[in-house]
């Protein structure tokens, strides 16, 4: 449990630093790198992976929609099917970059458990 409280964390805080110089998917190749190098199951990567990125993406946007006092969003949301609804693009945004950290951190586990030996007959699992 505790190891899944520090990879949400390495996952926050390296991916909104690398999205600080990098393009927006450097968010989706920290997560992976960081679930590959940090055992954890399939599920508890999705989730931290989905928490990590996804909440740097809610505050961020969150801030850059207040310091724009909406005019930007609420915009980009009359382009969408979002009724102009600044706050409902930023909830958008945040499930968007969750789901893309999830997925990222989800690969990330299951290629550490492909490339790991298969256990021989006899042995504990």
């Amino acid at each position: 449990m505790r190891s899944s409280w520090l990879l949400f964390f390495l996952i926050l805080v390296l991916a909104a630093l690398a999205q600080w110089l990098l393009p927006w998917w450097s968010a989706a190749v920290v997560a992976l790198l960081l679930a590959f190098a940090l055992p954890r199951s399939g599920g508890r990567a999705f989730l931290a992976g989905f928490a990590g990125v996804g909440l740097g993406w809610l505050l961020l946007a969150s801030w850059l929609h207040v310091q724009a006092d909406g005019r930007l969003s609420h915009r980009v949301a009359e382009l969408l099917p979002l009724g102009g609804n600044g706050w409902l693009l930023v909830l958008v945004a945040a499930v968007l970059g969750g789901l893309v950290g999830g997925l990222a951190a989800l690969s990330g586990a299951w290629l550490r458990q492909a490339l790991q030996p298969a256990p021989t007959a006899g042995q504990p699992v």
